[in-house]
């Protein structure tokens, strides 16, 4: 069984590289556009069965332009919000201390964000819901938990981990095995 995965499309943040973790943003016109782009790729798949989305504003947008172009409705579900990033949020990409703090999975993140462990098993349990539905799936969220069910799928050093991205309106395809 596949399972589809997609980021959000483009931010105010993004286009600046600001982390936008739990910070909820709307979609800039071209992340709209990206958004509508990604259904119309998304409906020549087919099969997809299911859309299962991040509570947060930009995923939503997002999901709803698949919806539409797929005749299906957007199911949401909390355990695909970003990753909390603490004291992080809003800061440059490139702030001091950030890799590091990414990088040190079984530490939260500083000023009451959440550990790559945290992340890992919400976005893990999720995988783990679709797989015993067994239906196609699209998953619209966020780079953090992209990067976190490309782990699922794909054994991960630290460095392929941390090195992951996943562009706007992307979609990657997996299975199950």
């Amino acid at each position: 069984m596949k399972v589809y995965v997609t980021r959000h499309g483009l931010t105010q943040w993004n286009a600046i590289d600001r982390i936008s973790g739990i910070t909820d943003i709307a979609l800039t016109q071209e992340g709209l556009a990206q958004a509508q782009e990604m259904a119309a790729k998304a409906a020549c798949i087919g099969g997809i069965e299911r859309i299962l989305a991040s509570p947060m504003q930009r995923a939503q947008a997002t999901a709803q332009a698949a919806a539409q172009a797929l005749s299906l409705p957007v199911e949401t579900d909390v355990r695909l919000r970003e990753w909390d990033y603490g004291s992080f949020e809003g800061q440059s990409r490139h702030t001091p201390g950030f890799p590091e703090a990414k990088a040190a999975w079984g530490c939260k993140m500083p000023g009451g964000g959440e550990s790559v462990f945290q992340i890992v098993q919400r976005t893990y349990n999720v995988l783990d819901d679709v797989r015993a539905a067994g239906k196609v799936t699209l998953i619209v969220c966020h780079g953090g938990i992209c990067r976190v069910i490309d782990s699922y799928f794909h054994d991960m050093t630290l460095e392929r981990f941390m090195g992951f991205f996943m562009g706007n309106c992307e979609i990657r395809e997996y299975e199950f095995t």
